[in-house]
């Protein structure tokens, strides 16, 4: 390249600026501090999972699920991947994905009608997992209910409506459960990374915490809360009354969802955009518009044309009378009467040259 030649400067990348994460209320929840007596065991084999579930003390879990996501829209979910369980002293997280079989002493313990399994949203989870594994789960309680029914000054709308186990760890152990982009990652992958591991024991953890905290609450009420309002069974995918074969349905007539909140304004009308507003001086409303006293019918646009000039003649109808009487024959009248026969020599197709005009000679 000649040196003396200018060349354009460069353009500069482009900026992106991405939106900074809110900083949390509160410190973050870690399963670690919150009980320190805890263990974590991640299981990726059906023989490991039936020994170390066997070896669980009884009592209340929380529980949750995860599945890989699914980035294509359209497509079904994947599989459920990990189970995560958590008692008093244990969580295990048991990488199913991995497995050719469910172990039997985890299905065993799902549907165990003497032990808790507490989370938020569980019963699209208990759904979930009949339809990928064939699982029934009973005693799930939901604790969205159940924070409705023990402190319903705090929470009011409608009964069913989800309350999220972030916002739930927040209100009553003034804690931040942060999701970040963990909540999407590849829960099929093995082995799961340590940040994976620590998502996945939290979320299961506090559920347990909070499920905790909750029947504390219901013990010293005055009218403790019916288990019928937060618990069911989910056999085969249908949500069972506890030990019934009756329907359940989140309900709780002892709740009081508090006065409904205001109705919306109305809208204002939109304006109609002021390149179609014609004002008219003789305040009449324009020919066959009836669009009011001071607006026209709205313009026609004239269309488009590549070549604004005119023309620089119009065929006759005289010429076209000659042409017909001597088509071939290019030596009798002006241009303008040229023949447009393809046939004829010396003519272009169409009687246009390349450059859109009319064929001169």
């Amino acid at each position: 390249m000649n040196p003396s030649m200018s060349t354009s400067p460069s353009v500069p990348p482009i900026q992106r600026h991405r939106k900074k994460p809110e900083e949390p209320l509160w410190p973050i929840y870690s399963w670690r501090e919150r009980s320190t007596g805890t263990r974590l065991l991640y299981i990726t084999e059906c023989q490991q999972a039936n020994e170390a579930i066997e070896s669980l003390s009884r009592g209340p879990m929380g529980f949750d699920l995860e599945w890989r996501p699914n980035f294509v829209k359209g497509e079904a979910e994947n599989p459920v991947a990990l189970v995560q369980l958590a008692n008093e002293d244990t969580i295990l997280l048991v990488q199913v994905s991995n497995m050719r079989e469910f172990p039997d002493k985890l299905r065993g313990m799902l549907e165990d009608r003497d032990i808790v399994k507490a989370g938020v949203g569980i019963q699209g989870d208990c759904y979930k997992l009949y339809r990928d594994w064939g699982i029934s789960m009973r005693n799930c309680v939901d604790l969205s209910l159940f924070a409705r029914s023990v402190d319903n000054a705090t929470w009011k709308g409608r009964y069913g409506n989800p309350i999220g186990l972030a916002r739930l760890v927040e209100t009553y152990e003034h804690l931040s459960l942060p999701k970040g982009k963990v909540q999407r990652s590849n829960w099929e992958a093995a082995p799961l990374s340590l940040l994976q591991q620590d998502y996945a024991a939290n979320d299961a953890h506090s559920g347990l915490i909070v499920f905790t905290r909750f029947a504390d609450m219901a013990k010293v009420m005055e009218s403790e809360p019916k288990r019928l309002y937060y618990t069911f069974d989910a056999i085969e995918g249908l949500l069972l009354q506890p030990s019934s074969t009756d329907k359940w349905v989140a309900a709780n007539p002892e709740y009081d969802p508090g006065p409904p909140p205001p109705p919306r304004p109305p809208r204002p009308p939109r304006e109609p955009k002021a390149e179609f507003l014609i004002t008219n001086s003789n305040g009449g409303g324009g020919g066959g518009g009836g669009g009011g006293d001071n607006q026209a019918p709205r313009p026609q646009r004239q269309p488009w044309s590549p070549n604004p000039r005119q023309p620089r003649f119009q065929p006759s109808a005289a010429g076209n009378e000659r042409q017909s009487d001597a088509p071939g024959d290019r030596s009798r009248g002006p241009p303008s009467q040229m023949t447009d026969n393809p046939n004829a020599s010396g003519s272009r197709r169409g009687g246009r040259s390349r450059r859109g005009g009319q064929a001169h000679t």
